[in-house]
């Protein structure tokens, strides 16, 4: 049974929410960290990481990502209508803290080669999923960013790395 609509669009009423309050209250829920890769130009690799990405769709394969409005690398990758999702390992830290910055070439120094479908890939993550553009809406100071999945593969069944309050981990089973 649906459950009953309100009269007031929750959308378009100003609530007040104050941000440090939503980071703490968000940061209690755990999320991966991955480095999204593309082209800028050819032969010229960009890359950001993202703690947002998520699993949205099995038919079709669908996946999404939010990156920031202010980033530089985004508007350069987009162009090419396709990315690639590199999920980090635990050991990774270094890779998120070097894509996390803003600026110079971040590929500089780091190890990579190319995906299936001739996307930049980072050498020693966890998994791959190589995805086309299926659309992308703004969403607050963020824009969510739709994937179609065109290939995906574990390269390495290790723990991956996880962001939680404010801090990197792993993860413990248990």
């Amino acid at each position: 049974m649906p459950l009953p609509m309100h009269d007031v669009d929750p959308i378009d009423t100003a609530i007040e929410i104050d941000p440090a309050h939503f980071r703490s209250v968000l940061g209690h829920y755990p999320t991966g960290v991955c480095v999204v890769t593309g082209w800028r130009a050819p032969g010229s690799a960009a890359g950001l990481a993202v703690g947002t990405f998520t699993s949205v769709s099995l038919n079709p394969a669908l996946v999404g990502f939010c990156p920031d409005k202010r980033s530089s690398s985004w508007p350069l990758m987009r162009q090419s209508g396709r990315f690639c999702v590199n999920v980090l390992g635990a050991d990774q830290l270094d890779l998120s803290h070097k894509f996390s910055s803003r600026g110079a070439d971040k590929f500089n120094g780091v190890s990579h080669g190319l995906s299936k479908l001739g996307l930049p890939v980072l050498d020693g993550i966890v998994a791959v999923i190589e995805c086309e553009i299926a659309s992308e809406v703004e969403a607050g100071d963020h824009m969510f960013v739709l994937g179609r999945v065109l290939s995906l593969d574990i390269l390495r069944p290790a723990a991956p790395l996880l962001f939680f309050k404010g801090r990197y981990g792993t993860f413990t089973a248990l």
